[in-house]
């Protein structure tokens, strides 16, 4: 189950998907680099992690160890666990620092209980949602997973899952094992305004429960924040109370320069009259 870094395909079971030209290709695609970096550094955030020692994270659906590259820059050490041989190759030709282990997460965690101080996964938790073989049952691969990752994790701790849910109802039954399994949280949607930049975090506790992260881009036009995210299976056009679009408002092209200036673009700078609509002309 290795994260893309982009909404895979489901083609056939992920060990045989990520087969070995897969794998080096979202290695060698700088986009997908670059993808895969940004959701983990916002997974990390996510979890809260103190800044005053290194943490044992788990990396669930590691794939080639590009989540876990992020990790070992912030000073923490890591574990990925993964079914794809060729995403794991990868990572030993890379030599990741963390440690690999072949498994398939819809079998449980096989860790120790309390042994990690947080886990993150990048684009891999839907897959436990395919019925893959005749004894597949996803409500019972999901249970499996997310109640051996419970046991897994320290008190207190959190489990950040970044994931491309196929539709409403395959999200409802993630969630609802999660929840089954013990954990309290909720989803975390960044941009939900936003058709490419949309992402879906699902932000679970350990224990005793923490106060849900606010997703980023999470402010309509008119200033007031967004408290829930729909997910729909249609793609509509977002608007705001007025039924105006909210694209091409000010909050939208705010973020969109910003977003730029991340990316290291030239922008031209803020003013009064950013966004504002042109009057006709004669």
């Amino acid at each position: 189950m290795a994260g893309s870094g982009r909404r895979p395909e489901h083609r056939g079971p992920p060990e045989l998907f990520y087969d070995e030209a897969e794998a080096r290709k979202y290695t060698q695609n700088s986009r997908v680099v670059e993808i895969q970096s940004q959701m983990s550094e916002r997974a990390v955030e996510l979890l809260g992690l103190p800044e005053d020692r290194p943490c044992l994270l788990l990396d669930v659906g590691c794939g080639s160890g590009l989540s876990g590259d992020y990790i070992s820059n912030e000073g923490h050490y890591w574990i990925g666990m993964d079914i794809s041989p060729a995403m794991l190759d990868v990572a030993v030709e890379r030599e990741v620092e963390g440690d690999l282990l072949l498994a398939d997460v819809g079998h449980g965690i096989p860790f120790r209980p309390g042994m990690f101080d947080g886990c993150i996964s990048i684009s891999a938790v839907q897959w436990l949602c395919n019925a893959d073989k005749k004894s597949h049952s996803p409500p019972k691969r999901l249970y499996r997973f997310f109640s051996t990752l419970y046991t897994a994790l320290a008190r207190g701790s959190r489990a950040v899952l970044q994931l491309y849910p196929k539709n409403s109802e395959q999200l409802e039954l993630i969630t609802a094992q999660a929840m089954r399994a013990g954990f309290t949280g909720g989803m975390v949607v960044d941009y939900p305004n936003s058709a490419k930049a949309k992402k879906f975090f699902l932000c679970l506790f350990v224990g005793a429960s923490g106060t849900l992260p606010k997703g980023l881009g999470t402010e309509c036009a008119d200033g007031e924040e967004i408290r829930q995210a729909k997910f729909t299976n249609e793609r509509t056009r977002f608007r705001n109370a007025k039924g105006k679009s909210v694209k091409k408002s000010r909050d939208w092209i705010l973020e969109k320069k910003e977003r730029r200036r991340r990316q290291g673009k030239e922008v031209r700078a803020d003013t009064k009259y950013t966004g504002r609509k042109r009057r006709p002309c004669f």
